[in-house]
C-alpha cells in the first residue's frame, strides 16, 4: 500500500514510501526513456543511498512509526518498461 509520495524535507525528496503488513519501503524511482546511457538503477550511486537512508530515518522520524523492517527499492521505468529492485541497497 503506498503510505507517501514525493516526500520532501530540507534535505530531499522520497519518491515512494510503501507498506505491507510491518515492512516499510522506501523506494526510488528511475525514469529514462532509453537505456543508451545505461541503466536507470546505475543513477542510484552510494552517495545517493546514503542521502535516501537518511531521508528514511528521517520520515520515519516525523511520521513517528516503528516498522518491524526496512527496505530500499529502486523503481527502473524506461519507456513503458517498469522494473523493481527489492533490497537494491
Amino acid at each position: 500500500m503506498v503510505v507517501d509520495r514525493n516526500w520532501r524535507c530540507r534535505d530531499g525528496e522520497i519518491d515512494l514510501v510503501l507498506t505491507r503488513a510491518r515492512l516499510l519501503v522506501f523506494c526510488e524511482v528511475k525514469t529514462r526513456s532509453s537505456d543508451a546511457y545505461g541503466s536507470p538503477a546505475a543513477a542510484v550511486t552510494p552517495t545517493k543511498q546514503a542521502r535516501l537512508r537518511k531521508l528514511g530515518m528521517r520520515w520515519i522520524d516525523a511520521q513517528q512509526v516503528r516498522p518491524a523492517s526496512l527496505r530500499f527499492d529502486v523503481a527502473c521505468v524506461i519507456g513503458r518498461d517498469v522494473s523493481v529492485i527489492e533490497s537494491a541497497f
